[in-house]
């Protein structure tokens, strides 16, 4: 499995798990504040859950432009280990 969408099935589970959000409403261009009513805590907690993923000092920037899962995915990708 590709990464991208592990990460997309990754997202998935945790926002149907912790979120309460119906899986089959959750797609690569759902945006996490207009479709699912994220706030920026809840966005916050999400992003820890992939701090493997992330470089050692992050970059508040770096998130500033999530809008959608894919911008998440993109961001991962990018910047794995």
């Amino acid at each position: 499995m590709a990464l991208e969408e592990d990460l997309f099935e990754r997202i998935r589970n945790i926002l149907a798990d912790e979120f309460d959000i119906n899986r089959d409403d959750i797609t690569l261009d759902s945006n996490l504040v207009e479709d699912f009513d994220l706030d920026s805590i809840d966005a916050a907690e999400l992003i820890v859950k992939f701090k493997d993923y992330l470089p050692p000092k992050v970059d508040a920037n770096m998130f500033r432009e999530i809008r959608t899962i894919r911008d998440l995915i993109e961001l991962l990708s990018k910047n794995s280990k």
